[in-house]
């Protein structure tokens, strides 16, 4: 490990990094354009991409801070008992490149996780001497991410949302039964009391004292998690409970589903079952579902045998042809909430089919140019000049949204 060089640590760490779920650059074709041809350049360094509160995107320096780790969790990648290369990076050389690539402008900010060392609280203090160094020592005021660990001392989780935007503790598996039995090292109820304790310490900073002093910031940005799916075998309905409660107990800014392939040596532990990386996109569409179009968990499933998502359709569309009696919807009469299960219809386009029905009856091509996806929508809606007639009832209606089958190549 002494042997390595800095670039050395940074090419395994980020990529190490990958598995903790976000829009990261590590794995990718490495590119440059300093010979003159082309713009851009991929380093292959972990960029990640992320959202800060105010709805900007942001990129991030997304590296673990070492992948020794004394947990042998049976779908680590990183667990004690797996073949892979190791590397640690000390506290000052994370501070140094983080300042380094911000100074040239890669990046905006920096998503740090970590493999336990030593003990958790060994570990927690690490993380939070960086965090702590950037901001008190290099006044560094970009966005910083710190995966926090559930068994560390609180009172070092407390201090890493003094300096952290967002914190985030994975409760690693959608059941507690799951978790005992991938993850025998790590308890459910540590978890959720760690995850309890930073929205406390969240809610607390956000009041007045008796003098009308407001307390810290603590983490501003908020917590969130991350799940693995397919590793145990829950079905999608479990795993979408499971985020309900998720954010119904801890207030959490996101759940992040991270699809699971199996690791060679760790396949007598897990179901021999890979999950296309569909899935794991499905599992975001229906969390968006739940968040922000007044869905539940049971619903979005109900209507499968296995209480898996459909794979071929996205899940409002599959809702949709599961109760096609509540359709056509007439979008000039019809309530925010109605609106917003029409498959096509997202957000924006609903507000502006309310703003605009208050002035004039709307037509089909008021709702193209408000941007509804009308190949989606146009079964399930009447408009003053369109009605689909028998279209919502047709038998082979699923089959019009559905992909075509594919022939793959036998070579």
């Amino acid at each position: 490990m002494s042997g390595k060089t800095l670039e050395q640590k940074l090419e395994i760490l980020s990529d190490a990094a990958k598995y903790d779920a976000s829009c990261a650059s590590s794995g990718g074709q490495k590119r440059d354009s300093r010979d003159g041809k082309g713009l851009g350049s991929t380093t292959g360094s972990g960029i990640c991409h992320a959202y800060a509160p105010d709805g900007r995107c942001i990129s991030l320096l997304k590296i673990l801070m070492t992948n020794f780790c004394i947990y042998d969790c049976a779908y680590c990648i990183n667990r004690v008992s797996s073949n892979v290369e190791r590397a640690r990076f000390s506290p000052d050389e994370v501070v140094h490149l983080t300042l380094e690539f911000y100074r040239r402008n890669y990046i905006e900010g920096l998503f740090l996780s970590s493999g336990i060392i030593r003990s958790p609280d060994d570990t927690m203090q690490d993380m939070v001497r960086i965090a702590q160094s950037l901001r008190q020592e290099h006044h560094f005021r970009g966005y910083i991410h710190l995966k926090t660990i559930p068994d560390a001392d609180p009172k070092l989780i407390e201090q890493a949302g003094q300096y952290a935007d967002r914190l985030s503790i994975n409760v690693e598996l959608p059941t507690d039964s799951a978790v005992k039995d991938y993850a025998p090292e790590k308890s459910p109820d540590q978890i959720r009391r760690a995850m309890a304790d930073v929205r406390v310490l969240k809610e607390t900073a956000k009041e007045r004292s008796h003098t009308g002093r407001k307390a810290p910031k603590f983490a501003p940005a908020g917590q969130s998690t991350q799940m693995i799916v397919g590793a145990d075998g829950a079905s999608d309905s479990t795993i979408l409970q499971s985020s309900t409660r998720l954010y119904s107990s801890y207030k959490l800014k996101r759940v992040y589903y991270s699809a699971f392939s199996p690791i060679p040596d760790a396949t007598a532990k897990l179901p021999l079952v890979k999950p296309p990386l569909i899935r794991e996109h499905r599992l975001y569409q229906a969390d968006w579902l739940m968040r922000f179009y007044g869905f539940d968990a049971q619903e979005i499933t109900a209507n499968s045998a296995n209480g898996n998502l459909d794979l071929d359709v996205d899940p409002k569309l599959a809702w949709a042809l599961a109760n096609r009696h509540l359709f056509p919807v007439d979008v000039n009469r019809a309530p925010k909430e109605t609106l917003l299960r029409i498959p096509g219809f997202g957000l924006k386009t609903v507000q502006r089919i309310i703003t605009t029905r208050r002035h004039r009856t709307l037509r089909y091509d008021d709702l193209r140019r408000m941007g509804a996806n009308l190949k989606n929508a146009k079964p399930f809606i009447n408009a003053l000049d369109w009605t689909p007639r028998k279209l919502t009832d047709t038998i082979d209606l699923r089959a019009r949204f559905a992909p075509p089958p594919e022939q793959l190549s036998l070579f």
